[in-house]
């Protein structure tokens, strides 16, 4: 599940990149080319402004500290703004500095008294802060849209905080098994069908209705297992019982919330009613080993165990540090996804894919939450199934903020 509090969470490991940077400013401070870091004779000696750090006005010119792209701080020198070629940058350099004195006002009685000929160095701290976290950020967004495999973007966002991409998170697109655990991904059989919505498909095979209508929306209620058409079948890629296997189809963002959650998923684009919006995946462990994890997620606060308990309890997914989008969806009491099992490849029932649908329509800037105890929302809940979060033990406080709020995510 994701983290309950805002130091909870994981997210994509950036030492490879930090180092590149390192590197290229090495071999620029000591005149080297390396072209498989892109340092060639070309670019040498190019200078590109990375980032403002600094503002000062001397005789009646305004002057920015600029810290150049791919050159070490000692580098750094202070240019007129009549030489700046560089709008957003100076747009985002005069946002942090107005953001910066908003907060410290928010925490003050009194009217702090700007100065105009000079930042303090604190102002000037935060803002170097800010503009090496966007960079951060931007990486970080850069290498889960190479990471993933399906067709919406990632997008990440922190406007709360001076939060970066967490380490010691590694973003995956399936089940990753721990040692000694076996996923069995090819089919035994599949159907022949020339119209899988019609004819005897892998569903009915199974002893299930189809799982989806015509507009590939969901129609089974929460408990009731979804069969899709696998490698085995004749079907093609269009078949309309092939919908969680083609992946996320909507624009996400992870963001950083504001009510000390941490990060979290908002849509950036509308998502009907009934719709598959996302698997939750992570690494496949024994249910031994989870409680034994269990415990030590307990003392941080976090829950991202989540049990599949289709028809045993043989088995764990843990998405603390392998993971998708779904690692960063918060709970909630009142949620907007549901959660299904599926069978596509691997028809063992004790290692069902976790599916997440839309329990209403949800716009586009609303945050994604499914509920940890999985009794879910909206007229396809039941509160009957019990599709629980891993074995639960230390209560965590729940801060989802809804009008039905149970007061604890277990």
């Amino acid at each position: 599940m994701a983290a309950a509090g805002a130091e909870a969470r994981g997210a994509w490991c950036v030492p490879c990149l930090v180092s590149l940077d390192t590197l290229q400013e090495l071999c620029r401070k000591e005149k080297l080319t390396c072209k498989s870091i892109g340092i060639t004779k070309r670019n040498l000696n190019n200078y590109e402004v990375e980032y403002l750090c600094d503002y000062k006005v001397e005789k009646d010119m305004e002057y920015y500290l600029v810290k150049w792209k791919g050159w070490p701080d000692s580098t750094n020198t202070w240019e007129p703004l009549q030489n700046l070629k560089c709008p957003l940058l100076l747009q985002q350099f005069s946002n942090d500095k107005h953001n910066y004195l908003s907060q410290v006002k928010k925490g003050k009685a009194i009217t702090l008294k700007e100065n105009h000929r000079a930042l303090k160095p604190a102002i000037a701290e935060y803002i170097v802060k800010k503009a090496k976290q966007r960079i951060a950020l931007q990486r970080w967004q850069d290498e889960l849209n190479r990471r993933k495999n399906h067709k919406g973007m990632i997008f990440v966002e922190n406007t709360v905080d001076l939060e970066g991409p967490p380490s010691d998170f590694y973003y995956i697109n399936e089940y990753k098994p721990a040692p000694g655990i076996s996923l069995v991904n090819e089919a035994t059989f599949g159907c022949s069908c020339t119209d899988c919505f019609f004819e005897k498909c892998c569903p009915a095979e199974a002893g299930v209705l189809l799982a989806y209508n015509k507009n590939q929306q969901i129609k089974i209620p929460p408990g009731t297992p979804i069969y899709e058409c696998n490698s085995r079948c004749q079907c093609g890629p269009d078949c309309p019982n092939r919908i969680v296997q083609k992946g996320t189809q909507y624009s996400l963002c992870i963001f950083r919330t504001s009510n000390g959650c941490g990060w979290g998923v908002k849509t950036l684009v509308k998502i009907r009613r009934r719709s598959f919006v996302m698997e939750y995946v992570g690494e496949v462990i024994t249910s031994e080993e989870a409680e034994r994890r269990g415990q030590l997620y307990d003392n941080k606060g976090i829950t991202y165990l989540f049990d599949l308990d289709y028809e045993s309890d043989e088995f764990t997914v843990d998405a603390a540090r392998y993971g998708n989008v779904s690692h960063f969806v918060n709970h909630s009491c009142d949620p907007n996804l549901q959660v299904f099992n599926v069978f596509i490849d691997n028809l063992d029932t004790r290692l069902p894919r976790i599916a997440l649908f839309s329990t209403r329509t949800i716009n586009a800037g609303e945050e994604l939450t499914f509920d940890y105890q999985m009794k879910g929302s909206g007229d396809i809940s039941s509160d009957s199934v019990d599709h629980s979060p891993a074995k639960k033990r230390a209560r965590t406080v729940c801060k989802c903020g809804a009008v039905t709020c149970r007061g604890y995510l277990n």
